[in-house]
């Protein structure tokens, strides 16, 4: 294959691979081609719920036409045994002949043996063909690996002079119908959705992902120290439906929220609130790799002062409401510009009458929400 050719087929095997984003938790959503004289004879994806694992889809698709085949997968095939036989065996057993990996997969129990498992059984492997964008498709896989914590995708809305509300809390609608269409598209992609309690007690907000004909829903996800939030809200009334995970205090209350079907996750707390690494560690522990924080104010300043937000998406609507209007972020004591989160533009674009820009905690490719 020319470098070409690889850098075609492998960015197809991640176009594929992010059809299971949102769906795989806390498996990699991996894509995987396979390729036998120019011809593709199998492809798949990760499965939802994390298996079989793309690299069996693939190649049960190909069947006899893996032999002597190239295979393209977007992260290090999986080396141990677990739930599945090691993708590394089943690939040796087909008896391609090549595998080209974009990305290696760190998690202790692979971290190279895949790799070794194929070159030892006289496989020729090639590294890092698309590697910049599987580390970014999996970078949530690979952030609750490395530290312990969800990738995280702060999204904020509101207006030319960053009001998310008027000074009496309207604040529907500030952005248009396209803008909040792509936020449903972006829920769907990502494993939980977050917000604080002061977002539930002021909107009510149902948190699904609606109007796009996608049936899967990701993790809805409330945080609030002390819980006061009513159990008639529109999350509480759905937790047997969709599941609502609570962040809460030692000290809560949470009786009424479990009796309607929530999800319990006691956090440390820290200066009046709870401690935002001990959410996303907590959230790591039950498997969740990638995050849509959806505000409010307060939580998103949390957040942003903790260093966890990796990625933020911002919509600006073109509208001014003026100082007496609700901010969109609470008071991050930042007195010496130095000291302020800084974060590299990755894109912008307009969604409708809104503009949406996307930044990133480091500079780069664009990186599509």
């Amino acid at each position: 294959m020319t470098p070409q050719a690889d850098a075609r087929f492998m960015a197809l095997a991640l176009m594929l691979g992010r059809r299971g984003m949102g769906r795989v938790w806390p498996n990699p959503a991996v894509g995987c081609v396979i390729v036998n004289d120019c011809n593709i004879v199998g492809r798949g994806w990760t499965a939802d719920g994390g298996r079989p694992h793309a690299e069996a889809i693939a190649l049960a698709q190909a069947g006899s036409a893996a032999d002597g085949a190239t295979v393209y997968v977007t992260l290090e095939p999986c080396a141990h045994h677990g739930k599945t036989p090691p993708c590394s065996n089943a690939l040796i057993k087909a008896n391609v002949a090549r595998v080209v990996i974009a990305a290696d997969d760190p998690d202790e129990r692979v971290n190279g043996r895949g790799i070794a498992m194929l070159r030892d059984a006289g496989v020729q492997v090639d590294c890092g063909v698309g590697n910049k964008a599987a580390a970014r498709d999996h970078a949530g896989f690979l952030s609750r690996i490395t530290q312990g914590r969800p990738f995280v995708t702060l999204k904020l809305a509101g207006t030319l002079d960053g009001r998310i509300a008027t000074a009496t809390g309207e604040s529907q609608w500030i952005t248009g119908p396209e803008a909040r269409r792509m936020v449903h598209m972006m829920r769907a992609r990502h494993d939980a959705v977050m917000v604080g309690a002061g977002t539930v007690r002021a909107d009510d907000p149902s948190l699904t992902v609606r109007g796009l004909g996608i049936v899967h829903q990701p993790v809805r996800v409330v945080v609030s120290r002390a819980l006061k939030i009513p159990v008639t809200s529109q999350l509480a009334q759905t937790a047997r439906d969709t599941p609502v995970w609570l962040c809460h205090g030692p000290e809560a209350d949470v009786a009424g929220w479990t009796a309607k079907g929530a999800v319990s996750l006691p956090c440390a707390t820290a200066a009046n609130q709870v401690d935002p690494h001990a959410i996303m560690t907590t959230l790591a522990d039950q498997g969740i790799t990638r995050v849509f924080c959806e505000g409010g104010g307060m939580f998103a300043a949390s957040l942003l002062n903790a260093g966890l937000v990796d990625q933020l998406v911002v919509f600006s609507a073109g509208a001014a409401i003026g100082a007496e209007g609700t901010p969109m972020l609470a008071a991050m004591g930042v007195d010496q510009l130095i000291g302020a989160p800084r974060f590299a533009l990755e894109s912008v674009r307009p969604i409708g009458g809104d503009i949406c820009h996307v930044w990133s905690k480091s500079p780069g490719d664009e990186i599509e929400p």
